[in-house]
């Protein structure tokens, strides 16, 4: 009886060796190429090379040399046609029953820093994906493994049964073409990226389990966390949890929320956050006084909350944390007395997070029923913008403090959106209505007594003056807004009867 063949060309070489040992033992006859033989021989396995196989040497410095009839065929032939049988007798060709193969690490090469496109282009693979591809298509007759995780489940069929099952055959072929796939989805991203193309006519996302999780946004509801290959150190997605109960499905998109909101801010800033609308913003010389004015902004919504600090956290701060329900805690990093503290509470979330990146602008991608809605990330900031007073009355010094802590809040609450700050924090935040001015009611009713001498931050244009209106009833000072609409006359003079301090942005931060 003719031994079986297997196929080994791996770039990611842990357990290959012990592999092929027990392949040997399992009397297996073991092909391979490059560096891969060089280790197998190196460790003492029986191995012939691809070469032998084809009677055609490497060429093109390694990039031919699987690509031969004498390999394609042993894959491609159906085991069950008499027919494809007969042509490999004819033509002299053996079967290959196992392919181990995993590709050049085209991922890890463009990861790195001012990676040239010669480096970029030698490392996307040619005769590895069509080895799989060829193996996974006749996957009724042969087992083919791109990743390590599944050669004890392999070697262990073969021990027991002689062959793999049909099942795991399938399996496994499934996984190669979903690598394949993500192999080719990166290459594609990466060369579309350096020709400019902003909206290609077809688009191809790969992303990478993180992890799985219990449920989605309700327990009927089945979910699953990934993230892109090459996601970004400041980003949810590859935060490091120090401490407490594993993630969930809202959990990921509130600390998202958080995490994006903080970002906004240079000085030491706390942004609270319930079902991903902040709650609660606070700005001081400190951690602890910025997190003091988070609280105090909405003592009563904070509660099971997720807080993000864009500076270490104290234990002072930590103490102060801990007397109150909250479902996660982000920042660059824990003080370690502030750990102990906080590790006291032994379901409390901690992750750090990398604020330090400077990313470039990147793209959000929104799915809808049947498709995907591709946009720019919203990083524009009053730095990118020019501001025009629109009024008679110019804004104080501390009126623009309170205009620029509402415009930062209010680009990251859903619309329509109204934020009131004041004294370095908000007081008042009205999301998701229906109207304008619904919001704006819903923002000065929590502020109460607050509102007084606060500013107004929204994020679209008043389409009629009925929200200047509510301001000035409240006692609201200053107001910032895009501007823009037909009837911005309304709302202009509005303000001037008023006293109010109004400026145009001139940029919309509507969020769905």
């Amino acid at each position: 009886m003719a031994k079986k063949r297997a196929l080994i060309s791996v770039s990611d070489k842990n357990n290959v060796v012990e592999l092929a040992q027990n392949l040997v033992e399992l009397d297996f006859e073991i092909i391979s190429t490059g560096g891969t033989k060089r280790t197998l021989e190196e460790n003492g396995v029986d191995v012939m090379s691809v070469s032998d196989v084809t009677g055609f040497p490497e060429i093109l410095d390694g990039r031919v040399k699987t690509l031969n009839p004498y390999v394609h065929g042993g894959l491609l032939a159906r085991r069950n046609d008499e027919n494809h049988i007969a042509q490999l007798k004819e033509h002299n060709i053996t079967p290959i029953d196992l392919v181990i193969v995993n590709l050049y690490p085209f991922q890890e090469t463009i990861a790195k820093e001012n990676v040239t496109l010669q480096d970029a282009i030698e490392n996307i693979d040619i005769g590895g994906p069509t080895m799989l591809r060829s193996a996974a298509k006749n996957y009724e007759s042969i087992s083919v493994l791109v990743d390590p995780t599944d050669y004890s489940k392999v070697v262990e069929e073969l021990k027991e049964n002689g062959n793999v099952s049909l099942e795991t055959n399938e399996y496994l072929a499934a996984k190669v073409f979903r690598h394949t796939a993500s192999y080719d989805a990166l290459i594609a991203e990466y060369l579309t990226k350096r020709t400019g193309e902003e909206a290609p006519e077809k688009l191809t996302v790969t992303f990478e389990k993180v992890q799985g999780l219990r449920y989605g946004e309700n327990p009927h509801q089945k979910a699953a966390f990934y993230k892109k290959p090459l996601a970004s150190n400041a980003s949810i997605a590859t935060a490091t949890q120090l401490h407490g109960k594993e993630l969930s499905y809202n959990n990921i998109n509130d600390a998202n929320a958080a995490f994006e909101i903080v970002q906004e801010f240079t000085e030491p800033a706390v942004v609270a956050v319930k079902h991903m609308n902040p709650c609660g913003v606070g700005v001081g010389e400190n951690i602890e006084v910025a997190y003091d004015r988070a609280y105090e902004a909405d003592s009563t919504s904070i509660f099971g909350g997720i807080i993000a600090a864009n500076r270490p956290v104290d234990v002072h701060t930590a103490r102060k944390m801990k007397e109150i329900f909250l479902e996660i805690i982000i920042a660059p990093s824990f003080d370690e007395d502030a750990l102990e503290v906080l590790k006291q509470k032994k379901n409390l979330r901690l992750l750090t997070v990398d604020f330090n990146t400077n990313d470039a602008q990147g793209v959000k991608l929104t799915s809808v029923k049947g498709g995907l809605l591709l946009q720019d990330e919203d990083l524009l900031s009053l730095d990118d913008v020019e501001v025009k007073v629109a009024t008679k009355r110019e804004p104080t010094e501390d009126e623009w403090k309170n205009l620029k802590l509402a415009w930062k809040v209010v680009k990251h609450v859903k619309s329509n959106a109204i934020v009131l700050a004041k004294d370095e924090m908000t007081v008042g935040v009205g999301a998701g209505q229906m109207n304008r001015v619904g919001s704006a009611n819903i923002a000065i009713n929590q502020a109460g007594e607050k509102a007084k001498g606060s500013a107004l931050g929204s994020d679209a244009f008043f389409p009629m003056g009925d929200t200047v209106e509510a301001a000035a009833k409240a006692g609201i000072t200053a107001i910032i807004q895009p501007g823009g609409s037909v009837r911005d006359e309304e709302s202009i003079q509005k303000a001037d009867e008023y006293g109010i301090a109004m400026v145009f942005t001139g940029v919309r931060h509507f969020k769905h």
